[in-house]
């Protein structure tokens, strides 16, 4: 029996991350979903939010945006349009992306505007909750 499962998270940019790992955590659709080795056969989707990766009995933190993943029992494939690790996010960056779209929200919008305006919010959020309650 495995004690690692394979870890590869991809965006339309390539690979972001690719290693055996012990356990990731991933924000679902119906709220954070632990995976370990030998996990059942799985595909759902993924909402911006915290991966956390356990590797060698220390944990990793990536911010991520939405997706899909597939767990195979030793292999988890997360397709997603975006994923930053925590060491990589600007949070003042970040805070002003999200006070751009938090000010266009307050405009008169069409469906199409309005939707992409609340995807960079949720990537926004996504990055702050994870730079801040990882390195506050």
């Amino acid at each position: 029996m495995a004690d690692t499962l394979k870890l590869e998270i991809v965006t339309p940019e390539g690979t972001v991350y690719s290693e055996d790992v012990d356990m990731v955590t991933l924000p679902g659709i119906e709220g954070e979903m632990g995976v370990l080795p030998q996990h059942v056969l799985l595909m759902t989707q993924i909402v911006p939010g915290e991966v956390i990766v356990r590797k060698d009995n220390r944990d990793y933190f990536l911010a991520v945006g939405e997706g899909f993943v597939e767990i195979t029992g030793d292999h988890v494939a997360v397709l997603t349009d975006m994923a930053i690790a925590s060491d990589h996010i600007d949070e003042a960056k970040v805070e002003e992306a999200r006070r751009r779209a938090e000010a266009r929200l307050a405009e008169k919008l069409d469906d199409e505007e309005a939707a992409l305006v609340n995807a960079a919010l949720a990537h926004s959020l996504a990055q702050l909750k994870v730079k801040r309650r990882r390195h506050g």
